[in-house]
């Protein structure tokens, strides 16, 4: 993706400032500028950052988030079905989904059950959920 550069007067529009202020911005380094030849030059990036737009993922992008939940006293036999059902639950997700990642882990000998989940915001929080209910379903 190719960056356009700007030059002051257009920066100082978009600021609504004068353009000597711009000068004065870069200048004191509160504005990245190349300078090219006689002019100064400002990258469309560095001058949104500036102006305070809010940066946006690239498009096709999701966020994802990672969660780790802790299960204490569970039996070993709790730890293999609740594993079991969340998996279930993770694959029988429609095709063309995000990845959604899932890994347990069971510690006999403290009876806890770590759950790691990685992937879109909304489904490793239904993911919680059935965990959640899951979990008091089994105890």
């Amino acid at each position: 993706m190719s960056e356009i550069f700007r030059s002051v007067e257009h920066a100082a529009q978009r600021l609504t400032v004068h353009p000597k202020t711009v000068l004065r911005f870069i200048r004191d380094g509160r504005l990245r500028a190349t300078r090219i030849g006689k002019s100064w030059r400002i990258l469309e990036s560095d001058l949104d950052a500036f102006a305070g737009v809010p940066v946006t993922a690239p498009t096709g992008e999701q966020a994802r988030v990672t969660a780790i939940a802790d299960l204490p006293g569970v039996s070993a036999e709790t730890a293999r079905r609740l594993a079991s059902a969340l998996q279930t639950l993770a694959i029988s997700r429609p095709p063309g989904s995000p990845s959604l990642q899932l890994e347990t882990a069971y510690d006999p000998e403290r009876s806890y059950l770590k759950v790691v989940t990685i992937g879109g915001i909304q489904d490793v929080a239904t993911l919680l959920q059935s965990l959640n209910a899951f979990a008091e379903a089994f105890r």
